[in-house]
């Protein structure tokens, strides 16, 4: 996941990073890789302190994924104080840059992993790679199946998302990525 994260940063850092006087060119990769390994952190450091709530809205679309959102706002502070403490970078400068490219980093990251037609990233896998065992993955799994309950993903009525609920949806509605497109909010 860290590998095709980091493409994301490449693709978004372009005004940020690197046409961004504040920012040295030859700190270019070094902001990028930073920038990278500070949301894969944040992620895992949310995920461990028992933000599964957090993450679950994050990756559901309910909250907006904006310098509003607590988890941007997390992890734009984790990377400003970063960039600040690395590279030299002004609080001013530092802080652009993270205010600029989490948003639209986590926000690409979660329209792909909802999009069942883009496979570079798949919502499981991500909360696999960030958290830190299988109870804290469940626990954000659960958390992710309530909301699906709430959203009337519950095809069999039985209280709990679960393998009878994605066979009912796959029998009849696209298959797993119809399911997971549903999961996720897309149509």
């Amino acid at each position: 996941m860290f590998e095709q994260l980091t493409q994301l940063v490449q693709q978004y850092g372009g005004d940020a990073v690197t046409n961004n006087a504040a920012v040295p060119n030859e700190h270019n990769e070094a902001v990028i890789n930073e920038t990278s390994s500070s949301i894969f952190e944040g992620l895992k450091k949310i995920a461990s302190e028992g933000g599964g709530e957090q993450l679950a809205g994050l990756f559901n679309g309910n909250s907006p994924i904006d310098n509003s959102n607590p988890v941007v706002q997390q992890i734009t502070q984790q990377l400003s104080g970063n960039l600040g403490e690395k590279f030299g970078l002004s609080s001013t400068a530092s802080s652009g840059v993270a205010s600029s490219l989490i948003p639209q980093i986590l926000g690409s990251l979660v329209n792909k992993a909802k999009d069942p037609n883009d496979s570079s990233f798949q919502i499981s896998d991500i909360i696999n790679s960030i958290s830190g065992n299988s109870t804290q993955a469940s626990g954000i799994m659960d958390t992710i199946s309530k909301y699906g309950v709430q959203f009337g993903l519950d095809q069999n009525n039985d209280g709990k998302l679960d393998v009878a609920d994605v066979l009912v949806v796959t029998k009849s509605k696209g298959g797993i990525a119809g399911f997971i497109g549903k999961l996720f909010g897309s149509k």
